[in-house]
């Protein structure tokens, strides 16, 4: 394979992520939601570092560990943004 094969697979793997952290966001606006109605927190300290350690554990290579906790720590806090606007919006309603 050449250069522009192994693009072609890049390019068709980033749209499969998209759509992976489309559900992903989607599931928390769920959770989101949920939260505002039992007056829960949307930040969760000890969720998020669990989330990250499951996946550093379940990491196989090769990102390092490193890479794996800047990735999902930019994932986990781009949906607790948008948990917390979800919360804002409906407020407004």
């Amino acid at each position: 394979m050449d250069i522009e094969d192994w693009r072609h697979l890049i390019d068709e793997t980033d749209l499969q992520i998209l759509e992976l952290l489309s559900k992903r966001v989607a599931y928390s606006i769920k959770i989101g939601k949920l939260k505002e109605e039992r007056n829960l927190p949307i930040y969760s300290p000890q969720r998020e570092a669990w989330i990250i350690e499951r996946l550093i554990a379940e990491n196989s290579g090769p990102l390092t560990t490193e890479g794996v906790r800047r990735i999902f720590e930019r994932v986990i806090d781009e949906c607790r943004r948008i948990e917390k606007e979800t919360c804002k919006n409906s407020e407004k309603e």
